[in-house]
């Protein structure tokens, strides 16, 4: 009688655990819903993008608060993403007892990664309760917003082209130039 076959789902704690006993070696790994996925690797423009928008929130970013790059983030007990930005309260310990779980802002990069931002990872924000997610939408030349989480999902979906203005709901009075996230083709 054959079974059926079971997949492993992890929790934080154990790939945590695995983490620090070297399982991934130099692989850059995340844990989004119980599954370990390899992290795609980052190309010229992607990196450009990365730090054009780390630049522009670093300088609306408000006091008490740090922009945190490709860092794990406690988003549930099955996940550990670690998006590309995040506006994270500050701690003066770093962070040193446990992941951030909160943050009033994620930014995601998006080229080859583009289908897996908008299916896995931006409900995994909407169900942690980050009121907003942008995805630098690389492939189309945009920034989508998304704001208003209730039930998992993002109810305002805004998609800013680079003539556009996109002022952080953490900051409504800064409004950044779209044009200054995205890098030239």
């Amino acid at each position: 009688m054959a079974t059926a076959s079971v997949i492993h789902r992890w929790s934080r704690e154990e790939y945590e655990h695995m983490a620090e006993a070297g399982v991934f070696g130099d692989r850059r790994v995340e844990l989004v819903e119980g599954t370990v996925y390899d992290m795609t690797p980052q190309s010229r423009r992607h990196a450009a993008a990365l730090r054009r928008t780390r630049k522009a929130l670093e300088a609306v970013c408000p006091r008490g608060w740090d922009v945190d790059v490709q860092m794990p983030f406690g988003a549930g007990e099955d996940s550990l993403p670690e998006p590309d930005l995040a506006i994270i309260p500050e701690d003066p310990a770093g962070h040193a007892a446990a992941h951030p779980q909160a943050a009033a802002l994620i930014v995601e990069v998006s080229d080859s990664s583009l289908r897996y931002d908008r299916e896995h990872k931006t409900p995994l924000y909407a169900r942690a309760g980050i009121p907003e997610t942008w995805l630098v939408n690389l492939l189309q030349n945009r920034v989508e917003v998304y704001r208003e989480p209730v039930d998992g999902l993002y109810r305002v979906r805004l998609s800013c082209g680079p003539g556009d203005r996109i002022a952080p709901l953490f900051r409504p009075d800064a409004a950044i130039p779209v044009a200054s996230l995205l890098p030239p083709r």
